[in-house]
């Protein structure tokens, strides 16, 4: 049984370092997609380009 228990908390552990990671890589996609909206929308990058090729897919 302790040798089952350590194994659990072993992988307990890495699912608990992935899920993080998984989180941080959501919050900097996040902060990604609302640099890339106000920039959009203070015309620091054009997307009229980029609108037009969306409508072919």
């Amino acid at each position: 049984q302790a040798a089952i228990a350590a194994y659990l908390d072993a992988e307990t552990a890495k699912l608990d370092t992935l899920v993080a990671k998984i989180e941080e890589a959501v919050e900097r996609l996040q902060e990604y997609r609302t640099a890339l909206i106000t920039a959009a929308v203070t015309g620091k990058i054009d997307v009229r380009g980029n609108a037009i090729a969306l409508r072919h897919v």
